[in-house]
């Protein structure tokens, strides 16, 4: 039984030396050197381990974790959704996704690449979407849960959006906004409680927007489990029902848009992956470790191994058999 993991970072070489090269561009230090590198950026600190940036080393943690194959996709500290300059950006994103697909080639048998856009520039994000997809046979994006301080969900990026479902390729939405100042500055809440937090006001807007009325079609994946959708769409259902400010744009029903979207495993207790199975079923679940980050999972298979009452069926609908039909059997 495959293993495949559809959450899991890389901040390849190539980005992390144009870091280095432009820090006031990209408001980044590279500290250190070899193996020994440090990322800094504001309050944000953290080794760049060789997993980070070597695919030999990437597959290694892979072996420890029993997994087969990882769609790897860009830390979310290589969006740059800052860079104003449409030009500046799209390069940006071009450093980044050829890195990506440098260390996908380099170990074909176990890796695959996700690209990631410079959507504050949507005419530019198209154009490396259609790149991505042509050149490296990339088959999926990851795509912030804000664009700074847009939101998905507003009209300006639906054009992407459109050109995203006609190619068919997935979205992987990350949150990318922690940091932020306010109630959540401390006790690393802009993480615990700020990154499910993204992922849900994203949801919601999506949902009420209409844009998801006007994407029937879009695949897109949750990472963290869904954030804390999951647990309160009974909520967004209720609201949708009593308020009409929740369905003046929308008449579709929010349960139904919510078992459009795919979820990663990713919540750090088997009893929360059994009910996030119950809400979505095992059809829309797949693994997701969040490595190399300090908050992702070590032991994703031993985690799985512990949901209470998992059936065979489960098991392999979260393994591989819902990753394979969300990329049409093309992984």
């Amino acid at each position: 039984m495959k293993r495949i993991d559809l959450h899991s970072h890389v901040i390849p070489e190539s980005i992390v030396q144009a870091m280095r090269e432009a820090p006031e561009l990209y408001k980044t230090r590279i500290e250190g050197e070899g193996d020994r590198r440090k990322f800094v950026r504001g309050k944000t600190k953290f080794d760049l381990v060789p997993e980070f940036y070597d695919a030999d080393a990437k597959v290694e943690s892979m072996d420890r974790k029993k997994i087969d194959i990882s769609v790897v996709s860009p830390g979310p500290q290589a969006f740059f959704y800052g860079l104003g300059d449409a030009n500046v950006a799209l390069r940006t994103a071009r450093i980044v996704n050829d890195g990506v697909a440098k260390m996908v080639a380099s170990r074909p048998d176990r890796l695959r690449g996700m690209a990631t856009l410079p959507m504050r520039h949507p005419d530019a994000a198209i154009t490396e979407l259609e790149r991505v997809v042509k050149e490296h046979g990339f088959k999926a994006v990851e795509m912030g849960t804000a664009i700074g301080d847009e939101e998905l969900a507003d009209p300006r990026f639906r054009p992407v959006l459109r050109r995203i479902q006609e190619l068919k390729v997935v979205i992987f939405a990350h949150p990318n906004t922690q940091g932020s100042a306010g109630r959540l500055d401390c006790y690393y809440l802009t993480n615990l409680i700020g990154n499910p937090l993204d992922t849900t006001i994203m949801v919601g807007k999506l949902m009420f927007s209409g844009a998801l009325d006007e994407l029937k079609d879009l695949r897109m994946l949750l990472a963290h489990g869904g954030g804390f959708l999951p647990y309160q769409i009974g909520r967004f259902e209720h609201g949708h029902t009593v308020r009409p400010d929740t369905s003046a744009v929308t008449r579709s029903k929010p349960l139904d848009m919510f078992k459009r979207f795919y979820f990663d495993a990713l919540t750090h207790h088997p009893r929360a992956i059994r009910h996030l199975i119950d809400m979505v079923g095992s059809e829309r679940v797949v693994i997701g470790t969040d490595s190399p980050f300090d908050m992702g999972e070590e032991q994703p298979v031993e985690r799985l191994d512990a949901v209470p009452g998992l059936t065979q069926a489960e098991r392999e609908d979260i393994s591989y058999r819902t990753a394979m039909r969300l990329f049409d059997d093309e992984l």
